[in-house]
């Protein structure tokens, strides 16, 4: 198995010992992706949907860096701090994909990284 580490400026560093998302035989793990701009470190937006916007530039900022696009992601797991935000996060998620219909999962979590609202991670096949 020859791993392959998935790196860009577009997205934000990583918070710790981990990758933005590693490819194996043609598949991409991306890692769970924050509103965090990635030029500032800063948290971008107050509410989950505000978030959601920042966090799918960058989920679409490491796929672009492995040559991917919205449409080769097969599945993704939203998190959310709040269950009651899912219907906006699920219409505003919704109208970004354009149709899209990945497999998905979505969990309340009591915290997650820096005080986000909403996290998404998602695979992506080549």
């Amino acid at each position: 198995m020859a791993a392959k580490e998935i790196r860009t400026d577009n997205a934000p560093a990583p918070v710790g010992p981990y990758s933005q998302a590693i490819e194996v035989n043609g598949t991409v793990y991306c890692s769970g992706q924050i509103a965090l701009d990635p030029k500032s470190g800063q948290m971008i937006g107050n509410t989950p949907v505000e978030q959601l916007q920042q966090l799918m530039k960058n989920v679409d900022a490491v796929l672009a860096a492995a040559g991917l696009k919205f449409e080769n992601i097969v599945k993704t797991t939203i998190f959310l701090t709040d269950m009651k935000a899912f219907p906006d996060v699920n219409a505003a998620y919704e109208k970004i994909l354009k149709g899209h219909r990945p497999a998905r999962s979505t969990v309340e979590a009591s915290a997650l990284p820096k005080g986000a609202l909403v996290e998404i991670e998602c695979i992506a096949v080549r």
